[in-house]
């Protein structure tokens, strides 16, 4: 098994199924992708180039999909997450399987593969 896929199905359940769901709309939305483990989280890159990585973040109680050149995003900005202290990355964030929008993460995800 990949490393990739060892973080996901080793996290506790609530963020196993979020992880997984967030994977399986990834995969269906842009089969091209491919699932990379770079800097102990799963990361999504397109064309050999960064899209998205995935973080369960234990401590702060959220699944984070952060991505790469989100600064750059011009559409769904108001669902987009931008931490302090980082420069590119903006992120949308779920606590539920429930708070996942697919039309949402997807029309994410197709504006992020055109940058």
């Amino acid at each position: 098994m990949k490393p990739a896929e060892d973080y996901i199905l080793n996290q506790p359940e609530k963020y196993r199924s979020i992880l997984m769901h967030i994977v399986a709309v990834i995969e269906q939305t842009l089969p091209e992708v491919t699932l990379e483990y770079k800097w102990k989280i799963p990361y999504f890159y397109y064309k050999k180039k960064p899209l998205c990585y995935l973080n369960a973040s234990h401590k702060r109680d959220f699944v984070d999909v952060g991505f790469a050149k989100g600064f750059q995003l011009k559409n769904n900005i108001e669902y987009l997450i931008a931490d302090n202290g980082r420069n590119t990355i903006k992120s949308l964030r779920y606590k539920s399987l429930e708070e996942i929008d697919n039309i949402l993460l997807i029309s994410v995800l197709k504006e992020a593969i055109t940058l």
